[in-house]
């Protein structure tokens, strides 16, 4: 033990010694006084390549990359010119003509809608490049470009065109491209015609942007924007309170709270785009209709499903799970921040917390409790006893498995933690219906039609198993209905109206329940940011935000060397740090929690 001991020791402080040489090194960096920002991510890139991407911090990223037809309006989120500074539509809906602007990629090529066409053309042919935004594409007929004309015919009127989220690449490098399956874009500089192109990624580390001198509204403040991974939240805000990092976002509340008194450190509140829910396994089936999992067959009944939604004290979970730091949700999946689309139950469709009534239903329906509390199916057969399915190393969903056990044991029921990995979680809540009830979320966009999706029949898996992003494997004669009708409306106000019944019939059926909204909570370091615009303006979101509008905006001030976290791509400042404080076993922990951990907050 004492060899090891000495062995650790020595290479602390080898460490040290080597970390002192390199930070005089960056004290002569030629870079010296150049702008650079680092933000920290508790989530790693899955994939450089924006048609495989499809965790939010790689779609974060490639915003800040690429362009898209049309951007979300830094002040009312509406779409806003983009690539496409204009576009007409035919007086039947079906054929979209849009204007590309006269700009450039970052290697200095004109942007032509020869590169959108070519983009959309893609994704319509190769299934592969469908990975990370297969949808947007389903309902088109054909694309085509003559000069910086982009023409989209339709095979039926589409609402949500002008809120189309796939980026625009260039076609003159990604067309040789021939196994988009397993390309990963590791070619640097990328060719990108957004605020920044990426210079360098180290996998499960870090991504390094570089400020675009050809962006059409100009070159960012700053000159580089690092964005540093982490796993362990707590590393995290070590790195915000030592300055290693600037800015974090998408913070859970004890780590938010841990933050609230440092006075060089900005504690952003703000409302969320997320909704949290319970995904209820109402009888898992794939497209064919054939019944997958092994889900409780309790779970099938409507009835039961009422019950567990009545039995949630929706209150509490805000104050003592989420420490007062998130809304109720009355309404369904749609936050209240979008408050076209934001819809709540009022009157006889809301549903309170209210266990005696909760009781009253089950016992109504037939489910009779035995001699130790539990209830039984009607047939006096199984028992209501579900599994909860969560993420490992998530303390916060521990809280909320802990609450929900006590409310649902006063009505009769028992449910049992099953805690999985990403992976894991994502197969048995996905695909193979192997789960009663998981915990879920998503990131709204301000158009949520695309969060409404992962609720229609189509959204199931294959036969085969193939996962087609189903968030509760929902298959709902009137829910298709609605969002067919939707997709037509192009009255905006018209088309609310009915996305909002699309919320209530997914609220009264309940095959998720929404349980609250979070805030969003962020940090940055007052002394390193000098300014920054959230989105929307006026008291948007950061980090979080549905577009790259803060992250054009910011400046920060220049450092005598560049930036921390630069000098040829090490986290230098980090592993100096902790050998310096002689926390030379913590190293080893730290290095631990560089391994990304994947959520139910990864999805867009």
């Amino acid at each position: 033990m004492r060899k090891w001991l000495a062995r650790l020791a020595a290479l602390g402080v080898a460490l040290l010694v080597a970390g002192q040489g390199t930070t005089a090194a960056l004290a002569q960096d030629p870079s010296a006084g150049k702008k650079t920002m680092r933000v920290g991510a508790t989530q790693a890139m899955d994939s450089m390549n924006p048609f495989l991407a499809v965790r939010l911090v790689s779609t974060s990223i490639h915003r800040w990359m690429y362009g898209f037809l049309t951007v979300p309006d830094s002040k009312t989120l509406q779409p806003s010119p983009d690539l496409a500074e204009s576009w007409t539509t035919s007086e039947d809906g079906l054929t979209w003509t849009f204007k590309i602007r006269a700009a450039k990629w970052s290697d200095g090529k004109p942007i032509t809608a020869e590169d959108a066409a070519w983009t959309f053309n893609k994704m319509m042919t190769d299934e592969a490049a469908k990975t990370a935004n297969g949808p947007a594409v389903e309902n088109f007929e054909s694309v085509t470009a003559s000069g910086q004309d982009l023409t989209i015919k339709l095979k039926a009127p589409q609402a949500s065109m002008l809120e189309n989220p796939v980026p625009i690449m260039p076609k003159h490098v990604w067309e040789s491209v021939t196994d988009m399956a397993n390309y990963d874009a590791e070619k640097y500089p990328s060719v990108s015609s957004g605020p920044y192109f990426a210079i360098e990624h180290k996998k499960d580390q870090y991504v390094k942007l570089q400020a675009n001198p050809n962006y059409w509204r100009g070159k960012p403040k700053i000159d580089e924007l690092q964005v540093i991974f982490y796993d362990n939240p707590q590393a995290a805000i070590a790195g915000l309170k030592n300055g290693d990092i600037d800015l974090i976002g998408r913070l859970q509340p004890p780590e938010f709270q841990a933050i609230q008194n440092d006075p060089n450190i900005e504690a952003w509140n703000t409302q969320g785009r997320r909704a949290s829910y319970l995904q209820i396994n109402h009888g898992a089936t794939t497209t064919d209709d054939k019944p997958v999992g092994d889900g409780h067959p309790a779970l099938k009944d409507v009835k039961v499903r009422q019950a567990l939604h009545y039995a949630i004290d929706k209150q509490k979970l805000v104050d003592e799970v989420q420490n007062g730091l998130a809304k109720p949700a009355d309404g369904s999946i749609v936050p209240p921040m979008y408050t076209d689309f934001f819809w709540e139950a009022t009157g006889d469709t809301k549903v309170t917390y209210d266990p005696a009534k909760a009781n009253k239903i089950l016992d109504d329906a037939g489910y009779k409790k035995g001699a130790d509390g539990v209830r039984t199916m009607p047939d006096g057969g199984r028992k209501l006893e579900f599994r909860f399915s969560i993420h490992t190393d998530t303390p916060i969903e521990d809280k909320l498995a802990e609450y929900l056990t006590g409310f649902f044991k006063e009505i009769g029921i028992t449910l049992t933690t099953k805690k999985l990995d990403s992976s894991k979680f994502s197969e048995e809540t996905g695909v193979t219906g192997l789960f009663d009830i998981a915990i879920s979320g998503w990131s709204v966009n301000p158009d949520p039609e695309e969060v409404m999706a992962t609720h229609l029949c189509s959204r199931r898996p294959a036969p085969g198993g193939e996962g087609g992003g189903t968030e509760s494997f929902f298959c709902d004669e009137t829910f298709e209905k609605l969002y067919q009708e939707q997709l037509k409306e192009l009255d905006r106000p018209k088309r609310a109206e009915i996305l909002k019944q699309m919320q209530e019939r997914l609220y009264t059926q309940a095959p998720i329940i929404a349980i609250y909204y979070p805030n969003d909570l962020e940090g940055y370091r007052k002394d390193r940011i000098t300014s920054i615009t959230p989105i929307p303006e006026a008291k948007g979101l950061l980090y979080g935000g549905s577009g790259y509008w803060p992250f054009y905006t910011v400046d920060v001030k220049a450092t005598a060397t560049g930036g921390g976290a630069s000098g040829g791509g090490s986290n230098t400042g980090l592993i100096v740090g902790v050998v310096g404080g002689v926390v030379v076993v913590g190293l080893a922990a730290f290095l631990l929690t560089r391994r990304r951990k994947s959520t139910a907050d990864e999805r867009e």
